[in-house]
């Protein structure tokens, strides 16, 4: 990708100290990153730590450093603007059009992509006036994150607090990556998503598993997310990730545990996608005291298995059977490898006509490829037989390439 040009812009809340973070980020992923406070956020977090952290001067407003006319050379010359925090204040000058600091006179001549990573108080983010100003940054191409939940100042707590800086600067990346812009166009779509790999316990201390860490599920729900869609994740065992913005998770362990999950929220959902690694089988008993290894002569323990139940397949049928009334489209996963009896695709194609699905995403594994790492590539499969290469690159630009796809497909396939 390149060095890009960054702004960030940071307004005046608490949630200040957070930029920080976000420029640190950035900047160690190799951006020129150039920060951009207004005269408020300079009373939280002081100018000499956003220089030290980025390494270029700041100022706050439009007569500083007057030669190099920078209220309109900044916005000019970036490759994105990112303002975190965006209090309410801040996102109802960017509407206006004010151009009284630099920053939102900076807005006004930027070209590029606009991130807007808003944190405030519930009742001001839930308050008619933020509402419809949000709505016309989002209408005029602008991206606005939706903000998380949690405990916000004082003793409050409840949506408005800022996204973690590592999830903003994963869509920073994101906008900087994709050659388009990443658009708002899932509003009213509920979205359910599986992620992570489900572990089968063998006794209270082992357990059967895999070496997926979640992070593409987790990149999906958080895509479909910040274009409009209600997502409900269900997730298995992860790497530590964090629970994106303005989703509902429900944490799961076993398989039947997520199958049970999946069988609650799909009648409600309009789509589903099923990146979780759902273990194939399971121990037929669990031990319920700890296997222990015995003398060496005693013999060695057993492990009988027994399969679980096709989760995917299962969906596709409740959906066949009219169980799941709203179910629009329904996307697999395939991680496969090539045999002697055929390539990746050979053994893909043949799983999508087995399991029924919409659209099947297919990954190639081993050799450091698709588990546990933070890139990914593949094809995206159609049931009417179309096929798409997945370029290479960040798992969450193949996630919003798979949403690109579900949007299509339900554009496709109008109620």
């Amino acid at each position: 990708m390149g060095q890009k040009r960054v702004v960030v812009g940071v307004s005046g809340g608490i949630a200040a100290y957070k930029a920080c973070t976000v420029v640190r980020q950035l900047t160690e992923a190799g951006h020129s990153v150039r920060v951009v406070p207004t005269q408020s956020a300079l009373r939280f977090v002081g100018a000499a730590t956003f220089e030290a952290l980025s390494g270029q001067p700041v100022h706050t407003g439009v007569f500083d450093d007057v030669p190099g006319v920078p209220h309109v050379a900044i916005g000019q010359q970036a490759d994105l603007v990112v303002v975190a925090p965006a209090t309410a204040d801040l996102l109802a000058r960017a509407v206006a059009g004010r151009a009284d600091d630099l920053l939102t006179a900076t807005l006004l001549t930027a070209r590029c992509p606009v991130l807007f990573a808003p944190a405030m108080h519930t009742e001001m983010w839930q308050h008619p006036a933020t509402a419809s100003n949000v709505s016309t940054l989002r209408q005029r191409g602008a991206v606005v994150l939706e903000p998380a939940s949690g405990r916000l100042t004082g003793a409050d707590t409840g949506p408005g607090r800022l996204p973690e800086a590592e999830e903003i600067t994963t869509l920073a990346s994101l906008l900087l990556e994709r050659a388009d812009a990443l658009p708002y166009d899932l509003a009213g779509q509920r979205v359910l998503v599986t992620a992570g790999g489900t572990r089968e316990p063998i006794d209270p201390v082992r357990f059967i598993g895999n070496r997926s860490s979640g992070k593409q599920g987790y990149a999906v729900a958080r895509v479909a997310a910040q274009r409009g869609a209600e997502v409900t994740l269900i997730a298995a065992h992860t790497a530590g990730l964090i629970d994106p913005a303005g989703v509902h998770v429900v944490h799961v362990s076993s398989a039947q545990q997520l199958q049970d999950a999946v069988a609650k929220h799909a009648p409600e959902a309009h789509v589903l996608v099923m990146a979780a690694a759902v273990a194939d089988f399971r121990p037929a008993r669990m031990a319920q005291a700890k296997i222990k290894k015995g003398p060496d002569s005693a013999g060695e323990p057993t492990i009988e298995l027994v399969r679980n139940d096709d989760v995917l397949a299962g969906a596709v049928r409740a959906r066949a059977e009219g169980q799941l009334p709203h179910m629009r489209a329904i996307v697999g996963f395939a991680a496969e490898t090539g045999d002697e009896n055929g390539d990746v695709l050979f053994h893909a194609r043949a799983k999508l006509h087995r399991k029924g699905c919409d659209l099947l995403v297919v990954n190639a594994v081993g050799d450091g490829r698709a588990f546990e790492v933070d890139h990914n590539d593949g094809w995206l499969l159609a049931a009417d037989g179309a096929e798409s290469a997945l370029e290479p690159g960040s798992k969450t630009l193949m996630a919003s390439r798979i949403v690109d796809a579900v949007v299509a497909f339900l554009g496709g396939h109008r109620e």
